[in-house]
């Protein structure tokens, strides 16, 4: 007598991930009180840094967009300044990867702009830009930096161009991008890079694929599956596969993975059910998980790829009862590592409107540093300069550890524009953090002048501008909590010079040891 085989037992795959769970914010650590926009348009409506919030807000007779740290929790104030200089509705807005204070936004009125926010944040309406992109004849959808070059932006509208513009130019306004790419002949619904940033993905409302280098504008590959019409595209790294999302020929919600050297037929493609909102991809390279959030949906489906069939292994679901409009995903570098949180996104919730938190969770029992789901990521440290990768450089992003105290690589010496700054709150890798190759390398003959120059550096830009000593005393409740979220980020600040100074202390202690051991056994 043969035993055969139980087919339907389950086959569970060896992987750490497997038990990933979402962990949503508290009431006291959500965002309440904000006014989401109403547009249609299937973008993210907001973007998050380790230090800021933004999301695309209602505005009349224009559009505008809030700025908020993240520290600023709760209820918030219904008269928080706006970064106000658009004409038309905002429609996309990105935070620079290598500055924390400079954000791009894009509009109906075919303009883009790039805004260099304060360090202790918008305290009233931010109307000038650092600098105004004009070259769209329509409105202007999406906006995307590039991923090592420093001050590189893409942009494009309903005139289906792609342009490239350099903001390292000395003109305030930039009629002219550096190149424009014409293969579309629709409206572009997504642009992704590779690592490098040498590989430019796009959908396209005509149904393409298409894979094409950014710098050249030469078109590599294009696709055009008659089952599977795709929305939104993600580059999977250096996988060397994309991943879209969108319907299936019988209007089904439909994922597909592609082969990067042949976009004719999808490697895979799956039904997943049969809403109709549309499907937002994330990727994390680190621990090669792929993220699914459906605009108008309360869950968040999570799923591990591999670069072997089937390619991708379902995890598990993250389910709220709350729809979201957009979503936010933080950078790598500002995640709660002690807490061994591999991803966190900001969900916008417009029928109610609230930003939630919701962190993904690797539950494990220790506490120390988990090595192993965080490998060496993407820093905020640009690899090239605009005029290197203009020269027809390609390089790969310069990595960091998470690990806390870690030191963060030396900035690339070239480096112009806003990235370069010389305050050292724009030099940190993660808020509270400073590296420590940043302190040895000051002289301590220095720190009085330099303490000196932040002090004023400070004065003058904590009120947007405005000189502290010329400020009146405040009058009302609004003016008392700027006031006071002022002195609290004083605090903060004071502190991480003081345990600068700490750092460098045991630093020079720990020198002066070694000194006299070593003199002690030259002697002996």
């Amino acid at each position: 007598m043969t035993v055969s085989k139980m087919t339907w037992r389950p086959q569970y795959r060896c992987s750490k991930f497997r038990h990933v769970f979402g962990k949503p914010a508290t009431k006291e650590n959500c965002f309440d009180g904000v006014p989401i926009t109403r547009s249609v348009q299937d973008n993210n409506f907001c973007a998050v840094n380790p230090r800021f919030l933004a999301v695309i807000t209602e505005c009349g007779g224009g559009g505008a967009f809030l700025v908020f740290s993240l520290h600023h929790t709760g209820k918030l104030d219904p008269h928080h300044p706006r970064v106000s200089g658009h004409r038309g509705n905002v429609l996309d807005i990105k935070w620079n990867p290598f500055n924390d204070y400079c954000i791009a936004s894009c509009s109906e009125d075919t303009s883009v702009k790039v805004w260099e926010i304060p360090p202790h944040g918008v305290m009233k309406n931010l109307t000038v830009p650092w600098k105004d992109l004009h070259g769209h004849s329509r409105r202007v959808s999406l906006v995307e930096w590039h991923p090592t070059a420093n001050n590189i932006l893409f942009s494009t509208g309903y005139d289906y161009q792609v342009m490239i513009w350099n903001l390292d130019s000395p003109e305030q306004v930039i009629k002219n991008p550096v190149r424009t790419i014409m293969h579309h002949s629709d409206v572009v619904l997504s642009m992704s890079f590779n690592t490098d940033g040498s590989l430019l993905a796009t959908t396209c409302k005509d149904r393409k694929v298409r894979l094409m280098e950014p710098r050249t504008g030469n078109l590599l590959q294009e696709g055009n599956c008659k089952t599977h019409k795709a929305s939104k595209v993600l580059v999977l790294g250096n996988m060397k596969m994309l991943v879209t999302t969108g319907t299936s020929r019988w209007n089904e919600r439909q994922i597909a993975l592609w082969d990067q050297d042949d976009l004719s037929v999808p490697l895979l493609a799956e039904n997943l059910d049969g809403s109709s909102g549309v499907l937002f991809p994330y990727y994390d390279p680190d621990t090669h998980m792929l993220y699914l959030a459906g605009k108008g949906d309360g869950n968040i489906r999570y799923y591990e790829l591999s670069s072997e069939k089937p390619y991708i292994h379902y995890l598990a679901d993250y389910r709220s009862l709350l729809p979201q409009k957009g979503m936010a995903a933080m950078p790598k570098r500002g995640l709660d590592v002690s807490s061994c949180e591999v991803f966190r996104f900001y969900k916008l919730v417009t029928i109610k409107s609230l930003i939630e938190p919701v962190s993904m969770i690797v539950p494990r029992r220790s506490e120390s540093y988990q090595e192993d789901i965080y490998p060496m990521t993407a820093s905020n440290r640009p690899a090239l300069t605009a005029d290197e990768w203009l020269s027809g450089v390609d390089k790969g992003p310069v990595l960091m550890s998470l690990k806390p105290g870690s030191q963060l690589p030396e900035p690339h010496s070239d480096m112009k524009g806003l990235a370069n700054s010389t305050d050292t709150r724009r030099s940190q890798s993660r808020p509270g953090m400073l590296p420590l190759a940043y302190i040895q390398d000051r002289p301590e003959t220095k720190d009085a002048k330099e303490a000196a120059g932040h002090a004023e550096d400070d004065r003058t830009s904590l009120t947007n501008g405005e000189d502290l000593a010329l400020c009146s005393p405040p009058k009302t409740e609004n003016e008392l909590r700027q006031k006071f979220h002022k002195q609290q980020e004083e605090i903060r600040r004071l502190r991480e010079l003081l345990g600068q100074r700490d750092v460098r202390i045991k630093q020079l202690e720990l020198e002066i040891k070694n000194i006299k051991n070593s003199q002690s056994h030259g002697s002996a």
